[in-house]
């Protein structure tokens, strides 16, 4: 027996959308994560991206565990938001911005879910080649018809209760 090893001139990659709607952040960038990499695959291989390209709809609605609290734009505002911070670095001396998640949601609210999954990608060229496969949106429509996307399985989605 041998082991096979899939080159990236064989993987065919398919598209899945996802509605990001009340979905908890880090449970949902962890499917993400695997499909992005491939390890949902039988062919999977650490060294190809192997993984699919996936659509998330809705990603302002993401949501965190914890205490409500009223908001009058987001109907998923957790305590959570307030407490976490959220770290940019421009490269410049002193270019370190600290912003709360509330504050972040408030002017790019897809960045809180980009932020999650690229965090559980490889740390390589590899893993930045797999975030672009991660296409993120406020709202429910996507330019990405041609590609004829699906629905994401059951199984690689988060269970819910």
């Amino acid at each position: 027996m041998s082991t096979t090893m899939a080159k990236k001139e064989t993987v065919v990659p398919k598209w899945y959308v996802v509605d990001g709607d009340a979905q908890i952040v880090g449970r949902l960038a962890t499917k993400l994560a695997t499909v992005l990499m491939g390890k949902h695959k039988a062919t999977y291989t650490p060294h190809v991206d192997t993984g699919d390209y996936v659509i998330v709809l809705n990603a302002e609605r993401v949501r965190f565990t914890g205490d409500d609290v009223s908001h009058p734009r987001h109907p998923y505002y957790t305590a959570k938001m307030d407490a976490r911070t959220h770290e940019r670095y421009s490269g410049y001396p002193s270019g370190r911005k600290v912003m709360t998640l509330g504050q972040v949601w408030e002017r790019h609210p897809e960045r809180i879910l980009r932020e999650a999954v690229r965090r559980m990608l490889p740390k390589n060229k590899l893993g930045r080649q797999m975030l672009k496969k991660l296409k993120l949106y406020v709202g429910t429509e996507h330019p990405h018809q041609a590609q004829q996307p699906v629905e994401m399985p059951e199984y690689l989605l988060p269970k819910t209760k």
